[in-house]
C-alpha cells in the first residue's frame, strides 16, 4: 500500500463519515519545522469503528484534532458529511462540533459540579436542545449508568465517569464520535467495559467511531486499524486481533531501527 493512502470507500462499498485529502499540519518553521501531518488521504467509513495507531509524534492524535475540527490544517481539507470545514467561519465550525461532532477524551472531562444526567444532558443544554426520549433511555440502557445518574463524578469510577463521558457524546446523536485514548486512565477491567460499549453503539445504533490508541487490546475492538508513522498512513488492517496488531506494530519498530 502507498504511504499517505488507504483504501477508498468505493472499494469497500460503505459510505463515507469523514474524508481526509492531501492533509498536512506543519509546526514552526526553517531548521525547527515539524510536519506532524505530510499529506494524508483517508476515508473514515460511516458506521465503522476505526482506530488510528501509531508511535509517539505520528501525527495520530494531530489527524483527529484536525478532523474534528478542534486544530486547523496547514494545507488539504477535511469534509465531515458533505461539509468542508475548510469553508466554515468560526460561528459554523462551533455549530458543526456542536451538531454533527461527539468527543469522548483520555480525561474524562466532566464537570464536578453536575450529576452523571446533568453532564450527559450538557452538550443539549447548551444548544437550547432537548434528548429524544427513546434515544436516550436507549443511551442509557447502554451505558449502564441507569442507577447512577443522580451521582456526581467523585462518587464513581474511573470507568462509570467514561461511560458517562460517552453517553454524553452519542446523546446529541452525531455524525462522527472521536475518542482519544479513551481507555488510556482505566485499568484493564473498566477499559473493556468502555470499548465494549464504543463496539456496541457502532453494531447496534451504526454510529461512528474514530479512536486513537497505543493500545493493541483496544484496537482489537475494532473494526479496521489505520496505521501513521511520519506524519503518513503507512498501512491498515481490517478485522483487527490484538496478536495481529501488535505483530504489525512491531515490525515497524523494528523497520524503523535498520
Amino acid at each position: 500500500m502507498n504511504e499517505g493512502s488507504v483504501q477508498s470507500s468505493r472499494d469497500t462499498g460503505r459510505e463515507v463519515a469523514a474524508r481526509v485529502r492531501g492533509l498536512t499540519k506543519v509546526y514552526g518553521e526553517g531548521a525547527a519545522e515539524v510536519r506532524a501531518l505530510d499529506g494524508v488521504d483517508l476515508d473514515l467509513g460511516a458506521g465503522e469503528f476505526t482506530a488510528v495507531m501509531g508511535p509517539s509524534g505520528s501525527g495520530k492524535s494531530t489527524l483527529m484534532h484536525c478532523c474534528a475540527a478542534l486544530d486547523e490544517p496547514t494545507s488539504g481539507t477535511v469534509t465531515i458529511g458533505e461539509t468542508e470545514l475548510s469553508r466554515l467561519n468560526d460561528k459554523e465550525l462551533t455549530r458543526l462540533r456542536r451538531d454533527a461532532i461527539g468527543f469522548v477524551f483520555q480525561s474524562f472531562n466532566l464537570v464536578p459540579t453536575l450529576t452523571a444526567e446533568e453532564n450527559i444532558l450538557l452538550p443539549l443544554s447548551i444548544a437550547g436542545r432537548k434528548p429524544e426520549k427513546q434515544w436516550y433511555d436507549s443511551v442509557i440502557a447502554t451505558v449502564g449508568l441507569g442507577d447512577r445518574l443522580r451521582h456526581r463524578p467523585n462518587e464513581m469510577s474511573g470507568g462509570q465517569q467514561q461511560r458517562v463521558a460517552v453517553a454524553r457524546a452519542l446523546v446529541a446523536r452525531p455524525s462522527i464520535v472521536f475518542a482519544d485514548e479513551p481507555t488510556g486512565n482505566l485499568d484493564s477491567r473498566s477499559g473493556s467495559e468502555v470499548l465494549t460499549l464504543l463496539q456496541r453503539s457502532v453494531r447496534e445504533f451504526g454510529q461512528t467511531v474514530v479512536m486513537v490508541t497505543h493500545d493493541p487490546v483496544a484496537a482489537g475492538y475494532t473494526d479496521r486499524v489505520v496505521f501513521l508513522a511520519d506524519g503518513k498512513v503507512v498501512d491498515e488492517m481490517r478485522e483487527p486481533t490484538a496478536e495481529r496488531v501488535l505483530e504489525r506494530m512491531s515490525s515497524f519498530a523494528a523497520a524503523a531501527e535498520v
